[in-house]
């Protein structure tokens, strides 16, 4: 076997190596999430059941003036939600709580890289807000009239970016969080700001168009607007490029100060 074979079978066999410790990893941490029934219900409820709670603002005849379709609202709320109560806040507290367990710090001196231990503590939230979504989108698109999507491959792209910013915006609060009871404390502020900013709770159209203009460029506004833009197909080809470079800065920007500030011990 030649040198080049010898390298690739190693690589292999540290890619396989790698999928199963992250396997091992995603299945621990599913294990410890079925545990938490107050963040499975809050996981599993909150996405579902707020969306309903905007239907007066949607139904308001000014919006429907402006051509905006009842079912492509609600389905881009339930989205939303799912990136904050799905993916986002459960995360934060998961985060917090295995530092302060010490389960990071024990997890380092093993084989895992620490993008591995990242990722297997994200996969559970991860694949639970993917579902949600994707279960959302389709009763959204029977029951609500919200028809098929127009551009399927701006929804999917922009459903992928917004939940690994999600975990990425996660971790990040992680590091200025002490405690796991504070953690729904410092999640407060992203969530807010997403909700009233980002096109989730309010559609951006009833904005002045100043603060619609500065809040194109909060944390998860790309994604949802690819999300909607998917649907609608209200994106032109220049509009869906400046919109994806936007989310796809803000994930590098997510990664890089994760890199450089996330806290693998417990906070003193």
């Amino acid at each position: 076997m030649s040198t080049v074979d010898l390298a690739a079978a190693g690589r292999r066999a540290a890619r396989a190596a790698s999928r199963r410790r992250l396997s091992a990893l995603g299945r621990a941490e599913l294990l410890l999430l079925g545990r938490n029934r107050g963040a499975v219900l809050t996981a599993l409820l909150v996405p579902l059941a707020l969306p309903f709670s905007v239907r007066p603002v949607i139904d308001q005849p000014g919006l429907k003036g402006q051509g905006l379709d009842a079912g492509t609202l609600m389905l881009t709320a339930a989205t939303g939600f799912s990136f904050l109560f799905a993916v986002y806040t459960p995360l934060v507290s998961a985060f917090v709580a295995r530092r302060e367990e010490l389960v990071l710090k024990r997890l380092r001196t093993g084989e895992p890289t620490d993008a591995e231990i990242l990722a297997g503590t994200a996969l559970p939230a991860l694949c639970l807000g993917l579902a949600q979504a994707l279960v959302l989108a389709a009763g959204c698109a029977v029951l609500l009239d919200a028809g098929a999507p127009k551009a399927p491959y701006l929804t999917l792209l922009g459903l992928l970016l917004g939940l690994l910013l999600g975990a990425a915006l996660a971790a990040l609060t992680s590091a200025v969080t002490r405690t796991t009871e504070s953690a729904q404390v410092t999640a407060l502020p992203l969530v807010l700001v997403s909700m009233l900013g980002s096109g989730i709770a309010l559609p951006t159209t009833v904005l002045p168009d100043r603060i619609a203009s500065v809040c194109a460029f909060l944390p998860l506004s790309p994604a949802v607007r690819l999300v909607r833009a998917g649907w609608t197909g209200e994106l032109g080809a220049a509009q869906a490029t400046g919109t994806i470079l936007v989310a796809l800065a803000w994930t590098a920007v997510a990664v890089f100060a994760v890199r450089r500030w996330f806290r693998w011990e417990p906070r003193r």
